[in-house]
């Protein structure tokens, strides 16, 4: 294949748990290899694992894949649907002489792995069942043999890979791998294969844990009479401590990220970053992720995962992206916050104001809490300090100007301004009390945006219920 033809590529995950971020990265480099050639990008879900694969897996790769926009062009296909191909790939190496029935126990094979670690050596099949025409007197006749791949004896397997460059292992150091089970299953080194044969794969994108099941698989093709695809196998991701990226880090799925606050395009954004690079740009939309990327400028190094960058770049997304990529999103962690978005603000007037001041959407959804639900009771530490009887007075006069004033942020802020004015004091004197009295604690925007969301009548009923706190305050102190 040469680098300019279009690349048909796949991304094909095992169903045995959920879409991780080395996964998505993975897939994210696949489908911009097909985009970025005008190729085809195939989604291939490996569920030949029969005891691990889950319905509740796949789901989750689809609602992973579909929330980071990653759509195929074809499938998804689903290799527990394609059994008769790989049986009918089995019996043609069996006719070709290329395979044969393996009829040794489990027993006796773990004796031999055991025989090789005492030994210091790499466990491997002894060949005991390659010339064997008929089944052992023992075996019992209500089991089936599992069927091996007749690896070559003499010579090495090469491989151009479009990351790691040239590599070349001798087939001294491959065994006779099983390509189907006793129960009639392919084996993941078999059913790759045959799948990337049939769905005419010419580059396999993949993680550099699998590349030591390439030399195995391109003697495979070469046996099935097929030129094997071309391989990148990309480096693994590590975490902010420099170990491999797993549970302990923090997010498990790509669906966790979305949990805990970032929007799609940031993720993406930061994944491509991960062992790619062009130049010193850091941001990138789509339309030039695809027309930069090539699979050749993937850095062959771990990449380390960088959550502070990684902040850096959702802020940047939720400062600058167009309303319409982030609205569904902070749709979506209001409503898991349990918010009756009918009960307040529009979410674009919500995001207008809002979205300077926060890293993630969750904790925008959070601080956003007030503007949608009432509060019981204020934050101890912040009425103490704001809701004092001096800004019993200050808040009385705002209230009532705030009865039938324009209500926009520039007039309230400038309501606000004229009560400190009248009562010649400073802005803090009246503007904490007042934010304090309206989202129950001293956190919010400049206190003109923050009325106009918090909306007239639900403004003067907070103001009313932080007068009534300031005189049982008084009340206490004077008893």
């Amino acid at each position: 294949m040469t680098h300019s033809q279009p690349i048909r590529t796949r991304f094909a995950p095992s169903p045995t748990g959920y879409l991780h971020i080395g996964g998505a990265r993975t897939a994210l480099f696949c489908w911009l290899a097909a985009r970025s050639t005008s190729g085809q990008f195939i989604l291939r879900i490996e569920d030949t694992d029969r005891e691990r694969s889950t319905q509740a897996s796949v789901q989750a790769i689809f609602d992973g894949m579909d929330w980071l926009g990653l759509k195929a062009d074809e499938g998804p296909f689903f290799q527990s649907e394609r059994m008769p191909l790989y049986q009918q790939a089995v019996q043609q190496l069996l006719d070709d002489g290329q395979a044969y029935r393996c009829y040794c126990s489990k027993e006796r094979l773990e004796t031999l792995r055991e025989q090789a670690m005492e030994a210091g050596e790499k466990p491997r099949y002894d060949g005991r069942c390659r010339d064997r025409t008929s089944p052992p007197d023992d075996f019992p006749a209500e089991r089936q043999p599992v069927i091996r791949f007749r690896n070559p004896d003499q010579g090495s397997v090469r491989f151009d890979d479009r990351v790691r460059g040239e590599i070349e292992v001798d087939n001294a150091e491959l065994d006779d791998l099983v390509i189907q089970r006793g129960d009639g299953s392919p084996t993941y080194n078999f059913a790759v294969v045959v799948d990337d044969l049939d769905m005419e794969i010419n580059l396999v994108i993949r993680g550099d844990d699998h590349i030591n099941n390439t030399p195995r698989q391109v003697n495979l093709y070469k046996a099935l009479g097929k030129v094997p695809p071309e391989f990148a196998h990309v480096p693994m991701i590590l975490g902010d401590d420099g170990a491999r990226l797993s549970k302990r880090h923090g997010a498990v799925s790509v669906l966790a990220w979305r949990e805990q606050g970032y929007l799609p395009e940031a993720l993406i954004n930061y994944l491509i970053r991960l062992g790619w690079s062009h130049g010193d740009q850091e941001v990138f939309s789509i339309d030039e992720m695809i027309a930069l990327f090539s699979i050749d400028n993937v850095n062959r190094k771990a990449a380390r995962f960088d959550t502070e960058k990684l902040n850096w770049l959702n802020q940047h997304y939720l400062k600058t992206a167009a309303d319409d990529q982030i609205l569904p999103e902070l749709q979506w962690h209001l409503e898991r916050i349990g918010l009756d978005l009918q009960a307040g603000p529009s979410l674009t007037d919500l995001l207008s104001v809002q979205r300077d001041r926060f890293e993630t959407l969750t904790d925008l959804a959070e601080q956003s809490r007030s503007f949608y639900q009432d509060f019981e009771h204020f934050e101890p530490g912040a009425a103490k300090k704001h809701l004092r009887p001096v800004a019993r007075t200050p808040l009385e006069r705002v209230r009532k100007l705030l009865e039938d004033c324009e209500w926009n942020p520039d007039a309230l802020g400038q309501v606000v301004e004229a009560t400190a004015s009248e009562l010649d004091i400073g802005m803090g004197k009246i503007g904490q009390p007042l934010r304090v009295a309206l989202m129950g604690h001293g956190r919010s925007p400049s206190i003109g945006p923050t009325l106009w969301l918090t909306g007239r009548a639900r403004a003067l009923r907070r103001i009313d219920h932080a007068l009534e706190h300031i005189d049982a305050r008084i009340a206490s102190a004077g008893s």
